[in-house]
């Protein structure tokens, strides 16, 4: 697909643009295809699914497909997404349409693209698209660019790693993008555009303390009554129907006021907060009536008196939610005021308009607080109980300048515009979506991205319960998890920081009663970013990756999670063989380094508690660990070491200082954006820069915690805090993939370049007895692969005490426990999993030298298998054999059965063998370890009858071709 350029293609010239774009041959058809069809299974064989970009609909739609999903895109009369569907089972994903992004600039709120005026959100009708209209608040479609995926970060491939993978992944590559809105003069019930958009700013106020440009009138109702209470401007105390305000005279080119408003306990109607304009002869009040009318049941509404009478309510008699702050605007244009407001974080709405006389002329002033009916300073006769409310800011602006504008005139629309760039990308062979945005400043001035929602979906929900009794509800059946990842080890925990399965309030017809079905998907960080983006500079946010799960079975769900961390994270497939050296002297880690090539092991880690210490920057160490690195390279094995980043207390100011109530995830954390922090990343660079060493076990890395202190350099305060020290730590973690450097990190941070998290245990679990840890060691095995491939998670063989357990619990002397210490080698090596094996030794004798070495020898010559998916069979209990088979569909070894039996007796049995995910149809021809094949006939569900004898507390393993 050629690249187009942004400056050929614009949303007025749509359909000239798009029959260019699209004049190549469609890759798909029309609606792509259809289940059922006998086209291969993408899990066996994905060849056949190419991504491209294909036109549908004449040339006012684009889709994106690669014969697994597709994604349809309606550009005008602004681009959204009108289809987005499973193409293996026929369902469409989504049941309405809206915005492909969101975003908070200045404090103001924008959708980006997006259509309005879908009539039912349990579904999306085709002839309703046709309908739709755009939102004049929204960011508008100006243009797209289609290619080719493009390397999130580089990967220096130095090692072993799966055969046959891309980098990056082949498909294609769609960036939309939108422009800022123009400013519109829309009647009631319209939704308006952003105050700042095109005007000068006149006047803006945050009542940190009162400008003496102010004049303060307090009603005599009561002593107390007050427009600064408690030494807090702006915070008004008094009967709820007095009059407390502000008033100030406003420039003579004023069009445009607004005040924000927290309403408190505020219960008054006439008198509720608001807005008023003054002319000589006129004036025009905008308020809140928390107390609404008598006969609209006293809920909470806007009122408005026009100079001649009062009306409420205003837009309708709908509740108006008060436990957000409200911001007031009065907008005149021509001869007409524009009575408007928005929820906090949320759209501008136009209310009323009301008719100026033509020679009204502008305001001279402007009042802010609480008013009398009709905007004066009179108390009601009852003024009623005490309280209290926030006047929280004021802005005025002036007319619109159209020089300002994006689009408005060539010679200003690139140096004083702000875009936002929407990019998607899908893969070949992979029903896997990519999205994320990018805002760029061409303005002349910094501008700040409050927040931001780079995807939102209404998606079709899992079930429709009626009713919640605390059960709660299950999503959609989609994965979404981002490369924002961290404090966990699964997903799912991750993710909590920016996917977000949330109630759709556009769904009124949904089942559940109270519409709390969480089946809109929110793509945005729980905190912040409140990025500030320089003239000429670009934010990136994160990356999502939406993954449409084609069943409701554990086992081919997680198959399709693995094979997308083949695709995405190609680098989670480097799996060496690694031990943990108990010390860092130079005899000790000379030792481990001749043991582990003597034995075929690949990696030495200078472990936790092992002296070794990578903050350490004089030249003498450096240069000490530069002959570790220059020594384990001239045997054919990397080296690396330990540290730790979160989890513990640094001092001096550098911790994270948390918000009230709330601790540190770890209990002790310091702040990446300290001067520690920023200190400490610089000795981890020049470390690996310096020495050689191939590999960093990254302990406690970034959990996510915020920091509120102002003083820290790397970060402004609250807001951007958790952004930014993501972005240093991430930022880190793919400089390391780029130089080949080893990451083992025990958090999901595999999108941001890790190799290698813990596949899942508890530590103390390692002061067991022998025979209960080779139990917890399959468990484990069995349970972190639900998510992860074998490369993906480590485990661990204590060769000596952990955490107590004395003689019982320990391998050494190892030529002692011979036994047991194979059938741990056997247990993770069995499944392709590597263990940190943590000690001083590999082998303290001959025998156990050569069964150590004939262990990693097997292993090696079934690699590639055994490095491929596992498939559940049966899991680990103490009770009979336990059994799972690793499969490679591609391979000449299609699958690999390891049988364990953890008994003190033998056991001979016949087990069923599910076969398909080896990808053979007919026959299968089986080994028994290294004996003659034997061929079976697969039943009609593609499975076998195997008969096995396992010796007492031994294994066996069958090769399958």
């Amino acid at each position: 697909m050629p690249m187009k350029s942004l400056s050929s293609l614009s949303r007025v010239a749509t359909p000239a643009i798009f029959a260019a774009l699209l004049s190549t041959p469609l890759l798909f058809p029309s609606g792509g295809v259809a289940a059922g069809t006998g086209r291969p299974d993408w899990l066996l064989d994905n060849a056949s699914y190419k991504a491209g970009v294909h036109r549908a609909k004449g040339n006012d739609e684009i889709v994106l497909s690669n014969g697994l999903i597709s994604r349809t895109f309606r550009l005008a009369p602004n681009a959204a997404t009108v289809g987005f569907d499973n193409l293996i089972t026929g369902q469409s994903l989504i049941r309405g349409v809206k915005p492909e992004a969101l975003v908070t600039i200045d404090g103001v709120t924008y959708e980006v693209g997006g259509l309005k005026g879908q009539p039912n959100y349990a579904f999306l009708r085709p002839e309703w698209v046709d309908q739709l209209k755009a939102s004049p608040n929204a960011m508008q479609f100006a243009g797209v660019e289609v290619g080719k995926p493009k390397e999130r970060m580089a990967w220096n491939r130095v090692r072993h790693h799966a055969p046959g993978l891309e980098w990056p992944p082949k498909g294609v590559y769609l960036r939309m993008e939108y422009k800022m809105p123009d400013p519109v003069v829309g009647g009631p019930g319209s939704f308006a555009v952003a105050s700042p958009l095109g005007r000068a700013n006149l006047i803006a106020d945050d009542f940190k303390k009162l400008d003496g440009v102010w004049k303060v009138h307090t009603s005599t109702s009561h002593e107390r009554s007050s427009f600064i209470n408690e030494g807090k401007t702006g915070e008004i105390y008094t009967p709820a129907n007095t009059a407390v305000f502000a008033q100030r005279d406003l420039p003579a080119d004023t069009r445009l006021v607004e005040v924000e408003i927290d309403a408190g306990t505020d219960t008054s109607a006439s008198w509720g907060p608001g807005i008023v304009l003054v002319w000589n002869s006129r004036v025009i009040k905008f308020y809140l009536r928390p107390g609404g009318n008598a006969h609209d049941n006293g809920i909470a509404m806007f009122g408005l008196f026009d100079g001649h009478r009062e009306k409420a309510p205003v837009g309708g008699a709908k509740k108006v939610d008060l436990s957000k702050s409200w911001t007031l605007r009065l907008r005149m244009e021509g001869d007409s005021v524009y009575a408007e407001a928005k929820p906090k974080d949320g759209l501008w709405k136009t209310y009323e308009k009301i008719a100026l006389a033509p020679d009204a002329g502008a305001p001279n002033a402007v009042r802010i607080g609480k008013t009398s009916k009709t905007g004066g300073a009179d108390d009601f006769g009852e003024p009623g109980e005490m309280v209290r409310l926030n006047i929280m800011r004021f802005a005025a602006y002036g007319p619109i300048n159209e020089k300002v504008l994006a689009g408005k005139g060539a010679a200003n629309a690139k140096a004083n515009d702000i875009r936002v760039s929407v990019h998607y990308e899908l893969y070949d062979g992979l029903p896997v979506l990519s999205k994320w945005i990018t805002v760029h400043n061409n303005t002349d001035r910094t501008i700040k991205l409050n927040r931001f929602t780079s995807e939102t979906l209404a998606a079709v929900e899992y079930g429709s319960a009626v009713e919640d009794r605390g059960v709660g509800f299950s999503p959609p059946n989609i994965h979404v998890e981002t490369d924002y990842a961290f404090s966990g080890m699964t997903a799912a925990n991750t993710a909590r920081h920016s996917v977000h399965w949330v109630s759709d309030p556009q769904y009124k017809s949904q089942v559940n009663w109270l519409r709390q079905n969480p089946c809109l998907l929110e793509v945005r960080p729980t905190v912040g970013p409140d990025a500030s983006i320089a003239p000429a500079d670009t934010f990136e946010s994160f990356h999502a990756f939406v993954l449409p799960f084609d069943s409701y079975d554990r086992d081919r769900n997680g198959l399709a999670l693995r094979r997308m961390y083949r695709i995405i994270a190609p680098w989670v497939t480097e799996n060496p063989l690694m031990m943990h050296v108990r010390w860092s002297d130079w005899k000790s880690v000379k030792n481990a380094i001749d043991q582990c090539a003597e034995v075929g092991f690949e990696m030495v880690i200078l472990t936790f508690g092992s002296g070794f210490n990578i903050e350490n920057e004089s030249e003498d160490y450096l240069a000490q660990m530069k002959k570790y690195s220059d020594y384990a390279a001239s045997k054919g094995i990397e080296i690396g070491g330990y540290s730790l980043l979160a989890s513990r207390r640094v001092g001096g100011g550098n911790d994270v200082v948390m918000p009230a109530g709330q601790s540190p995830t770890f209990g002790n954390s310091p702040c990446i954006g300290s001067k520690w922090g920023q200190d400490y990343f610089r000795k981890l660079y020049q470390f690996y820069e310096k020495t050689g060493f191939m590999l960093l076990e990254h302990d406690g890395s970034y959990p996510g915690d915020v920091c509120t202190s102002t003083a820290h350099p790397g970060h402004d305060g609250y807001g951007d805090s958790r952004w930014t020290q993501w972005r240093v730590v991430s930022d880190f973690y793919k400089w390391c993939r780029g130089r080949g450097i080893y990451l083992n990190i025990p958090d999901y941070y595999y999108l941001a370049g890790s190799n290698k998290c813990g596949m899942g245990y508890r530590e103390v679990n390692w002061s067991l007895p022998r025979a209960q840890q080779v139990i917890h060691t399959r468990q484990n095995i069995f349970d972190g692969a639900w998510q992860k491939t074998p490369s993906m998670g480590w485990m661990f063989v204590p060769l000596t005490q952990y955490q107590g357990g004395g003689a019982a619990a320990t391998i050494e002397p190892l030529n002692e426990h011979l036994d047991h210490y194979k059938r741990m080698i056997a247990s993770n090596l069995g499944a392709g999993v590597q263990a940190c094996y943590r000690g001083p030794r590999l082998y303290d004798t001959d025998e156990t030298k050569a069964m150590v070495k004939a262990q990693v020898d097997w292993f090696k010559a079934h690699r590639e298998v055994l490095e491929g998916d596992l498939i559940h069979l049966r899991r680990a209990d103490g009770r009979d054999i336990d059994y799972w088979l690793n499969v490679n569909p591609g391979g000449k070894e299609k699958g690999l059965l390891m049988v364990y039996n953890p008994l003190d007796h033998a056991v001979c049995k016949t087990i069923n063998i599910p076969l398909y995910y080896t990808g053979l149809i007919d026959k299968a021809r089986i080994h028994q370890e290294d004996g003659a094949g034997k061929e079976y006939t697969l039943r009609r569900d593609y499975s076998i009858d195997l008969e096995v004898t396992v010796p007492e507390k031994g294994f066996t393993w069958f090769v399958i071709e």
